[in-house]
């Protein structure tokens, strides 16, 4: 465990805390050694010259001060520390999260690293400053004390040197044992937690559908239930089983001091110290049954935490090239089971649109333009520049990326349209801000640009959430825009706004857009239909309607589709009165 903690919090971070280690283990030996000076004070007290304890009865109190001194500069060190190893904690993490793919931040995982950033560094922190001292008194004390007796007796120093190893296969075995309930047991707590926020979310649902989703949140609640059951019953034997180790080992140094004193080899007076100091060893060791739990939670979160900062970050070359110009080119390029050996270039300034059925690889193009993902086989060039060869944060600057799903911070609209350039003053910001019709939505809102669009822009419709997203977009002025579908969900009002913003957006610029609606289809120079991850039809728009052909095929389904919803739209706003439509 410390090994795993001190590869978590790097080299940096670790210095401190080994010296926080360090401190605990001369106070463990400090306390195991002052214990040992029980036996001959015992032995003197109990003997026929009591007078004679006085010398080492001021030794054990000097011992007991210097011990005290060393608890107290290792408790210091252990709280100290535990503060440095949150702060290097957060900053490794933050450090190495920014380093990785953005691809590899799926739904699944962003869920389980805001469980880490909260409760697995929060919990890396309490062992250091809660359990690593008592885990290392529990460890190194008992054995002080053995070598204490070795040196007294051998023979009862390796009478009490024999319960080392089945201590330590109760606390593996009792570790196995509960390795799968515990994994089990984290397993169940993500799912409880996701069916409380589905039963949350839902409540619109469940109460006009008569509550019948309850039963899930139920089912797992119970699950969770059962999980803490089984896990204590798996605790239950380590705990007996250590218990019975040190009572048997305490039971065998009573019999061996017995038989050694009847024998004439030590006194009855140094057989009581020896037990005392059997005793005083077998506290801290009874401890770790209590400990052996905490610690597991504690580990299996440092283990989540080292698999998180293991992964490997995007890799960067020593020598990074810049591009030059903004044209883009697929050469050859096979990612997964996605896209399968796609060629196509777009000159700068150059529009492509992107068409095919769902899961035909579009959105993925635009991740691999923005290194979201790093290619199997070919080349993504920005530029005429392999984008693995360029700097990542300098490639992002040239791009300005617009998707469906549009992500907003927990802050005003002011702040999450500077987020496209942080430096702009007013001025820039209002016409990036006019130019996506934002100002319309800016202007009947009570609190104007101050307005605060909460979590994820949760506070705004979608069409403003797009609306917000271009213009941070234009206020950023890359010379490379990507749009994913940005208008496929929104009402007639909001696309149109939206198509606005889209078009100043796109002006003077290269251009990917993945759409299905047929305005924007229309205007590109050039369209790429794909199906199952590979180049089916290529050509601009007039010509792939004359071929006839899947891109053919796929505007004629289209407009019928819109026909149809306009049609029904207008026979439901036309039906008489008191009809049904």
């Amino acid at each position: 465990m410390i090994t795993t903690l001190l590869r978590v919090l790097g080299d940096r971070h670790a210095r401190p805390i080994r010296r926080t280690i360090a401190w605990m283990v001369a106070a463990a030996l400090a306390e195991g050694l002052t214990y040992a000076l029980l036996v001959p004070l015992l032995a003197t007290l109990l003997g026929g010259h009591p007078d004679r304890a006085w010398p080492w009865l001021a030794a054990f109190a000097l011992a007991v001060a210097a011990f005290g001194l060393l608890r107290h500069r290792a408790d210091l060190s252990g709280f100290r520390s535990g503060t440095t190893l949150l702060r290097g904690t957060y900053h490794r993490l933050g450090d190495h999260l920014a380093r990785l793919p953005v691809g590899w931040f799926g739904a699944a995982r962003v869920g389980e690293v805001s469980v880490l950033a909260s409760r697995g560094v929060l919990t890396a922190m309490s062992v250091l400053a809660h359990l690593l001292g008592p885990f290392v008194s529990a460890t190194v004390t008992p054995l002080a004390i053995v070598a204490v007796l070795t040196a007294y007796d051998w023979r009862l120093g390796l009478a009490a040197l024999a319960a080392a190893p089945a201590v330590a296969m109760v606390q593996r075995w009792t570790a196995r044992s509960q390795a799968a309930a515990d994994a089990r047991r984290h397993d169940l707590d993500h799912e409880a937690a996701a069916r409380v926020v589905e039963y949350l979310r839902a409540q619109p649902v469940l109460r006009t559908g008569g509550r019948t989703g309850e039963h899930l949140l139920d089912d797992a609640l119970r699950e969770v239930a059962a999980a803490s059951r089984r896990g204590v019953l798996a605790a239950l034997p380590g705990i007996v089983g250590l218990t019975l180790v040190v009572q048997l080992t305490f039971t065998a140094l009573l019999v061996m001091g017995t038989a050694l004193a009847l024998g004439g080899g030590i006194g009855a007076a140094q057989v009581v110290a020896v037990l005392v100091l059997a005793a005083r060893g077998a506290d801290p060791l009874l401890t770790l049954a209590d400990l052996g739990g905490r610690l597991r939670v504690a580990r299996s979160e440092l283990d989540r935490l080292d698999q998180v900062l293991g992964t490997p970050p995007l890799p960067v070359p020593d020598e990074r090239a810049s591009p030059d110009g903004h044209d883009l080119e697929f050469s050859s390029v096979t990612f997964g089971q996605v896209l399968d050996g796609v060629s196509l270039s777009v000159p700068h300034g150059g529009r492509l649109a992107v068409v095919g059925p769902s899961g035909a690889g579009k959105s993925t193009l635009l991740r691999l333009i923005a290194r979201f993902h790093d290619v199997d086989a070919g080349a993504v060039r920005v530029g005429g520049v392999d984008v693995r060869a360029q700097d990542p944060d300098d490639l992002m600057s040239r791009l300005a990326i617009v998707f469906q799903d549009v992500y907003l911070f927990d802050g005003t609209i002011e702040d999450n349209v500077r987020l496209g350039r942080p430096d702009a003053d007013d001025t820039q910001v209002r016409a990036a801000a006019a130019a996506a019709r934002l100002d319309e939505v800016v202007d009947r809102l009570p609190d104007g640009w101050a307005t605060v669009v909460g979590e994820g822009g949760a506070l705004l419709s979608g069409g403003e959430r797009q609306r917000v997203a271009i213009a941070r977009a234009l206020l950023k002025d890359a010379p490379v825009v990507l749009l994913d579908e940005v208008t496929s969900a929104l009402d007639p009002v909001n696309e149109a706004a939206v198509h606005d913003g889209i078009e100043r957006l796109m002006a003077g610029r290269t251009v990917v857009l993945v759409a299905h609606r047929l305005r924007t289809v229309r205007d590109a120079d050039q369209v790429v239909f794909l199906d199952g991850g590979r180049i089916v039809e290529q050509g601009g728009h007039d010509d792939l309607l004359r071929l006839g052909g899947r891109y053919a095929g796929f505007w004629d389904a289209r407009n019928s589709a819109t026909a149809s919803a306009v049609a029904a739209t207008g026979n439901a706003w036309s039906s008489p009165p008191g009809s049904s439509t």
